[in-house]
């Protein structure tokens, strides 16, 4: 068993997780103390820019090496504030761009300087080697989910709603599929930033006084996305067309966050799994939001609960992940298989940093 700490900055851009846990890489010992430190408005605000210029941006852009350089030093940070040893360190990085069609993936960070400021080896780049073999480079966290859940009744669906929304379904034979369901909170963070200048949709507040446009759903819908079988994977704006030529700007700020919480909940009830799960387990920080938690509720025909229900703690799930990656990469383990990512056989991947 291995003492790791993983570190996680999802596309909802609120911050870094971290977490500690023991693991050999296929089971899970123990786990321990989590953390979410928040990026200050600075970071956040200038993480969006180098999310909206990502297409266009050269890895030396001055102001691109700035951001790496302050959200490195944030991951530091959380590492430090764990307060454990661990005897490496699972870095996932910002993505900043995911293009698995063009073979192309981006995570900023910097793990030499990571690796230098916390004194350990620091696992990192886990998508590449996917991506470039031709898998989706998405979702990563199947292989988590099922060490998670050795001892759960299958099929089991687990669904992740950070910016983007990803499902692992877990076969009672012991198959692993996964993709991402589509949009998750990330369009509703930003219809609420740009209509109210709030972060997010606090306790679902603004989508619960508000009623979902069924003629903008369904433009919605229609995108093609919705038709590709599994495994497939979505980068944050790639929806970011059809939601401006759907009619969303004309509506209010109430009607349309209930529009785009209905639409995370429609494109994971289109999910194209191979069956009905027994349940849905909910993590990632969507499962905060009441009003998406209702609208899968009232769009699946099976008990939708946090994860939480079953003893995990759901804001440190992301986290533990790549704390168990990281072991699988120090042991050589792969990280994504036919059924996740699409990849053509079991993918090793992964960079280590020595301090």
């Amino acid at each position: 068993m291995v003492r790791a700490i993983g570190l996680m900055s999802g596309t909802s851009l609120d911050g870094v997780d971290a977490a500690w846990l023991e693991t050999d890489g296929d089971r899970i010992a123990r786990t321990g103390p989590s953390v979410t430190l928040a990026y200050d408005e600075g970071l956040r605000t200038d993480l969006r820019r180098v999310l909206d210029r990502a297409p266009s941006l050269r890895p030396d852009d001055p102001f691109l090496a700035d951001v790496t350089a302050r959200l490195t030093a944030r991951h530091a940070e959380a590492v430090t504030t764990i307060g454990e040893p661990a005897d490496i360190v699972g870095f996932h990085g910002q993505t900043i761009l995911h293009q698995p069609a063009a073979r192309r993936t981006w995570q900023i960070g910097n793990a030499a300087a990571l690796a230098r400021a916390v004194g350990v080896p620091v696992a990192w780049d886990f998508r590449s080697a996917d991506v470039a073999a031709g898998g989706e480079g998405a979702p990563f966290a199947p292989i988590f989910h099922a060490a998670l859940a050795e001892g759960l009744e299958k099929p089991l669906a687990v669904l992740n709603i950070g910016g983007v929304a990803n499902v692992t379904w877990l076969g009672a034979d012991g198959a692993l599929l996964a993709c991402d369901t589509g949009p998750g909170s990330g369009p509703l963070d930003d219809w609420v930033w740009q209509r109210t200048g709030a972060a997010f949709d606090r306790d679902g507040a603004l989508a619960a006084a508000g009623r979902a446009d069924s003629g903008v759903l369904a433009r919605l819908l229609a995108h093609p996305y919705f038709a590709r079988p599994m495994p497939k994977s979505l980068d944050r704006l790639d929806f970011s067309q059809a939601l401006a030529g759907s009619g969303l700007a004309a509506l209010s700020a109430a009607d349309g966050a209930a529009t785009l919480a209905a639409f995370t909940a429609e494109a994971v009830a289109r999910a194209p799994l191979p069956g009905q799960p027994t349940r849905v387990l909910v993590c990632g920080g969507g499962r905060k939001n009441p009003a998406i938690m209702a609208a899968l509720r009232a769009r699946l025909a099976m008990p939708v609960e946090p994860v939480e229900s079953v003893g995990w703690d759901g804001d440190a799930l992301e986290a533990q992940c790549f704390g168990l990656l990281a072991v699988r990469v120090m042991r050589g383990l792969p990280l994504s298989f036919p059924g996740t990512t699409g990849v053509p056989r079991p993918m090793v991947g992964g960079r280590l940093q020595m301090p």
